[in-house]
């Protein structure tokens, strides 16, 4: 019997195509993402932390306003200590920032890795440790309602 190059291209493709396993053990061991409702400190590695902060990082980079004005608080803190009786919380936070040429810190900021501080998930990392006594700018992202808000900008 004569074996021509179409049997053996068949053949070749037939085991190769049986010898691959058609599923991956690893990947049906995998659980579904979850969001932390209970605990901050789980936040960071959450789709949906993730998520919301890359959409901020992208808002704050581009100067988008609007974008941004949509992920705060209505009484988002910019002056540390402010209340909204003394008009340094909410709505002037963009006029605060454009005098202050606050854009560039905001962004370096928010590029920072963050961590759980009571209720709420901080950036830099120094400032959820209480030992270093942190001063400088941060920014404070929590829960509101089920999805996340950015509540805090403020140097102190």
């Amino acid at each position: 019997m004569k074996v021509r190059p179409f049997h053996c291209l068949i053949l070749l493709a037939a085991l190769a195509l049986t010898a691959c396993p058609t599923t991956n053990p690893k990947s049906e061991s995998k659980k579904a993402a979850k969001t932390a409702e209970g605990h901050p400190g789980q936040a960071q590695d959450s789709v949906d932390f993730q998520a919301f902060l890359g959409r901020l990082r992208a808002a704050v980079r581009a100067r988008d306003m609007n974008t941004v004005a949509s992920m705060m608080t209505s009484d988002f803190g910019y002056v540390l200590g402010a209340t909204p009786a003394d008009d340094r919380t909410g709505p002037g936070v963009f006029q605060y920032w454009d005098q202050n040429n606050l854009w560039v810190e905001l962004d370096g900021i928010l590029s920072e890795r963050f961590m759980a501080k009571g209720e709420f998930m901080v950036a830099p990392p120094q400032f959820a440790e209480p030992a270093s006594q942190y001063t400088g700018y941060r920014a404070g992202i929590r829960r509101v309602n089920g999805s996340w808000k950015f509540v805090y900008f403020v140097n102190g």
